[in-house]
């Protein structure tokens, strides 16, 4: 904290620091909230641990900004942080000892939720991240870096699982060791279901948030409307399915049952495709029964491998945090396989 001073100074403009102090509870990057000159800003430390190529990431912003103002005001729908510059024009900081820093604008008034309150805010969740697709849909998804190579295709997570397994373990094969790995190899089988409809030209790439989860939709204070989507990290080429089922399984996720609130998903995905026809085709409602069930078991491989090696990716209270995130996500994965049929029927009566 005693450089955070120096190093927000780059992005002041000249105006005066005054009080910074830690914002969000991302498990990657370290966030920050600097009062400054004529307003606050966001300072964030890119963790180059996760992201090899920070220039990347702030390459990957300023295009989809440039984007964004290209785009007819009346026609968009959210404010996307912009990237602010340092005092003499770039993009990012970098400080003696090789950390990326980058501010953004920061979003006010706006408030994040760690859940859903009502049918109005889930709806409003699925219509911001369909309008968030729709707005980068004219952007080809070649003009941005892959800043996480292999993020979120699950046949690379399951193959580094599986070499990890044949590394020596430094943790105990007790019986929450064992549920986690009979569960990935009980599920092992659908694994590839959604690279192979990519490969095979089913399902093609666009440009996707990567992240987006309920706490990184922005709320207007008092209200049910979302004015913002942050975290714009993980921005990149993907498949839309990846959000979909990332941000359902965010947002449907009952705790500390771990059950998957069907009736959630249907306010969001109802909402969703309302906003997607205009760019949604018929393959892609196919799959989205299959993302939905994928898309939590994969983080719970990411979790699980994470606690095998360490705990190096996801940041931890206690040594066995990331074990038990992945029992909770298999759990929330099992609660969707058991409501296939309902599930199945929800997605052809929206369709």
């Amino acid at each position: 904290m005693n450089t955070l001073p120096g190093i927000a100074g780059h992005f002041a403009g000249g105006q005066s620091v005054g009080t910074i102090s830690p914002l969000g509870n991302g498990l990657i990057n370290d966030t920050f909230l600097v009062n400054a000159g004529d307003g606050p800003f966001v300072l964030q430390a890119i963790n180059s641990q996760v992201f090899p190529q920070p220039e990347h990431v702030i390459a990957n912003l300023q295009q989809l900004n440039r984007h964004i103002a290209q785009q007819d005001p009346a026609s968009v729908r959210l404010r996307i942080p912009a990237l602010l510059p340092t005092n003499d024009g770039q993009g990012f900081f970098r400080d003696d000892a090789g950390q990326v820093w980058r501010a953004l604008q920061f979003i006010s008034p706006a408030e994040s939720r760690e859940r859903l309150n009502n049918n109005t805010e889930a709806s409003q969740v699925g219509f911001a991240l369909a309008h968030f697709h729709r707005l980068c849909g004219a952007l080809p998804p070649e003009l941005l870096h892959d800043t996480l190579p292999g993020f979120h295709i699950a046949p690379v997570y399951y193959q580094r699982y599986l070499a990890t397994l044949e590394q020596p373990l430094t943790v105990a094969m007790d019986a929450e060791f064992r549920q986690c790995q009979q569960f990935i190899e009980r599920f092992q089988d659908r694994i590839t279901v959604l690279e192979q409809a990519k490969q095979c030209g089913e399902l093609r790439e666009r440009v996707i948030h990567g992240d987006p989860k309920l706490n990184n939709f922005l709320f207007e204070p008092g209200s049910d409307r979302i004015v913002s989507l942050i975290d714009l990290d993980t921005v990149k080429p993907g498949l839309v399915h990846y959000d979909i089922g990332d941000c359902l399984r965010s947002c449907c996720h009952l705790r500390p049952s771990n059950q998957f609130d069907i009736a959630c998903c249907e306010t969001i995905l109802t909402s969703y495709l309302a906003e997607a026809g205009r760019f949604f085709e018929q393959a892609d409602y196919d799959y989205l029964y299959a993302a939905i069930l994928l898309i939590p078991f994969e983080l719970g491989l990411r979790f699980f491998s994470d606690y095998l090696q360490g705990n190096r990716y996801f940041k931890v209270n206690q040594p066995r945090e990331n074990l038990q995130r992945a029992i909770e996500q298999f759990a929330l994965c099992e609660s969707i396989a058991q409501q296939k049929t309902e599930l199945m029927s929800v997605i052809a009566h929206i369709v």
